[in-house]
């Protein structure tokens, strides 16, 4: 899941004096990384440069969370060998869909004669922080990102509303993106259900009972070692009851939910390419890279590849769900006569209904 904080203020030691040694030996260097720039990480007012504004705002940056999966996170627990693969798998994706939003919603508002426009940004710095543990203790893979409010070069900061409204995509490529490289890394399989919840091929729901993530009290801060990690898991596994094992769909091993991806569009009025990215995503139940997601969604509408912020250019919903009819034969955009064969099949599909309700 992916969260959007803003950060009005500079200090940033909530972070920097956690080392995560929980992940010790699971992730290759220290809990902080630098996606973008240099510095002392050690140091933390060399990482809190990164925050930049203008004399006009008060926010400085923002504070971008992505969490893995709860059933992706547990196999930190269950397959130490295993684990190191989940984190690298997991950092590649962060950096995909922190990729995405500083490609398609890392935009400054240009108001000339009366007109907003988009101007594209890009952020000088980015640091990333990656986690395994929440404050109960339980298994919670993450990366806090810090990003600036001013893009470099530029005299106004970022338009809030662009970085909000692609957070969800930007979720969908990094779960996606996630599901594919935990398959790659590790001998598991993450999929994604038609309902939207997340599981692992094989994975007994009992581990999601026993570490569920929801509590009624915030916790207290603690910062945990390699092995007080492992005792607490290892306590915890004591407790283990199985409970279900949902099996993974058979089909759509390596193409999309066409099902999926017409539903994600229910209700819509017209269909930007945010919209479409995330739903081929999400549709890829076990997996897809984001930059494979991001082309196949260009490709089938070019006139949509330049996209940004939040002033895009649409299509219909019938040209959006259509999509799903060349899902077999390849991304390539529908001819006119295809297109309007599908329109007549919506019409004669949509009379039908109507009929049989009567």
């Amino acid at each position: 899941m992916l969260t959007l904080k803003v950060r009005r203020g500079r200090d940033i030691t909530y972070l920097t004096r956690d080392e995560a040694r929980e992940l010790d030996g699971l992730r290759a260097g220290p809990a902080l990384r630098w996606l973008r720039g240099d510095g002392d990480l050690s140091r933390s007012s060399d990482v809190e440069a990164l925050l930049t504004s203008t004399p006009r705002s008060r926010v400085v940056g923002y504070d971008v969370i992505l969490a893995a999966p709860r059933p992706i996170s547990i196999l930190l627990a269950l397959d130490e060998a295993s684990a190191p693969g989940v984190v690298r798998a997991h950092q590649r994706s962060v950096d995909a869909a922190m990729e995405y939003l500083e490609e398609r919603a890392l935009v400054v508002r240009d108001r000339r004669g009366g007109e907003d426009r988009d101007r594209p940004g890009r952020w000088a710095q980015m640091v990333a922080f990656t986690h395994g543990i929440n404050r109960h203790g339980e298994p919670h893979l993450h990366d806090h990102v810090l990003v600036g409010a001013r893009p470099r070069g530029e005299s106004r900061v970022v338009d809030s509303r662009s970085l909000f409204a692609h957070l969800l995509t930007a979720d969908a490529l990094y779960r996606s993106s996630l599901r594919a490289g935990v398959a790659r890394e590790t001998g598991y399989q993450p999929w994604r259900s038609f309902e939207g919840r997340e599981h692992v091929e094989g994975l007994d729901e009992g581990y999601r009972v026993l570490w569920g993530g929801h509590h009624a009290d915030r916790g207290e801060k603690h910062h945990w070692g390699r092995e007080e990690a492992r005792r607490r898991w290892r306590a915890d596994l004591a407790r283990f009851e199985p409970h279900v094992l949902v099996p993974a769909p058979t089909r759509h091993r390596d193409r999309i939910d066409e099902h999926a991806f017409a539903a994600a569009f229910e209700g819509r009025l017209s269909v930007g390419r945010r919209h479409l990215v995330r739903a081929w995503a999400d549709a890829a139940v076990f997996g897809a890279e984001a930059r494979e997601v991001d082309c196949c969604v260009d490709l089938l509408h070019p006139n949509l590849a330049r996209s940004r912020g939040v002033r895009e250019d649409v299509v219909s919903v019938t040209e959006a769900r259509a999509t799903a009819l060349v899902r077999e034969r390849g991304p390539r955009p529908l001819t006119t006569g295809e297109l309007e064969l599908w329109r007549q099949r919506s019409v004669v599909r949509s009379r039908d209904g109507v009929e049989r309700s009567r």
